[in-house]
């Protein structure tokens, strides 16, 4: 019988553990669960005789693969897969995954809860500002940024995006303006959110001199990763701009110079909280399991993230 782990030190809720049980157990597998782990060592000891493992924000890196000696699959319940060491997972023979799409409106849903609260000045009773009418200009065109384009034309908003790698034409059929260049969008747009993935192109990317273009009131949303962001000189731009805000779900590592600087200009949320989500947990967990399943069953590697 093949045995499947759900390794989560930010557990899973009931209602998608049941779930997931329930699609594991159906094929003939077995569930076992560990959550809350506080060390490494806890984990080794409960991957040593597993097939399958699934993760949310757990690192697994070769100390992990070394241990388990019997996985053949780990997947990443959720889009993000920077915690699984993809080398080393391709030289154990792993197959590793991700969930792509499972969290994207919860991610994106997040994304206008931050810039309301930034427009509108934390609501400390000052007068704020609308989204009706106003530019917002998507850096990455996923899952997350397609649901970010659907809620602000909800609101009545410009939405334009970049994208190198999705075609103009699918992003005009959603009703989105496409831009030629990523200063193109950060010139024509108040409002950035932000959608990249943290790799060797992108990090420290959104620098000063980008950030520079944006119009004046220019807000930015990162629900990324800090990775991408170039930190000292956003502290630079924005003791150079009173206007500028920005607002994150990832706590920079200079944290505490915007709580010295910034008052009432700045948002962290206090742990990544994109797909923390009733219904993203159940989606993105129910999807790993089923990826596990189907690749147990038929070798299934649809979502494969490693060579």
């Amino acid at each position: 019988m093949k045995k499947v782990l759900v390794a989560t030190d930010k557990p899973f809720s009931k209602v998608a553990i049941d779930q997931i049980r329930s699609v594991v157990e159906n094929a003939g597998c077995k569930l076992e669960l560990l959550e809350k782990y506080t060390s490494e060592a806890e984990l080794l000891a409960a991957v040593e005789d597993v097939d399958g493992l699934i993760v949310r924000s757990d690192i697994v890196n070769s100390n992990v693969l070394n241990a388990a000696k019997k996985l053949s699959i780990v997947v990443r319940a959720g889009a993000g897969y920077d915690n699984l060491d993809l080398a080393a997972c391709t030289a154990k023979n792993v197959v590793a995954m991700n969930t792509p799409g499972q969290n994207s409106n919860a991610v994106a849903e997040l994304v206008f809860g931050m810039l309301i609260l930034a427009i509108r000045k934390h609501y400390n009773g000052s007068t704020g500002s609308e989204l009706r009418g106003k530019s917002i200009g998507i850096h990455a065109y996923g899952n997350v940024g397609y649901y970010v384009g659907l809620i602000a034309k909800g609101f009545g908003m410009k939405v334009y995006a970049f994208d190198p790698f999705v075609s103009a034409d699918r992003m005009k059929a959603d009703g989105v303006e496409p831009v030629n260049s990523v200063e193109e969008l950060y010139k024509t747009c108040q409002f950035i959110s932000l959608h990249i993935p943290a790799n060797d192109a992108t990090k420290k990317s959104i620098n000063k001199k980008l950030l520079s273009l944006m119009p004046k009131g220019a807000v930015l949303v990162n629900t990324a990763r800090k990775e991408v962001i170039n930190e000292d000189e956003l502290v630079a731009l924005m003791e150079e701009r009173s206007d500028f805000m920005y607002v994150s779900d990832i706590i920079p590592g200079n944290q505490a110079i915007f709580e010295e600087k910034f008052a009432g200009r700045y948002f962290f949320t206090p742990k990544k909280m994109g797909a923390q989500t009733e219904e993203a947990n159940v989606n993105a967990g129910v999807a790993a399991a089923k990826q596990i399943v189907n690749f147990f069953k038929t070798g299934d590697e649809t979502y494969r993230v490693n060579k």
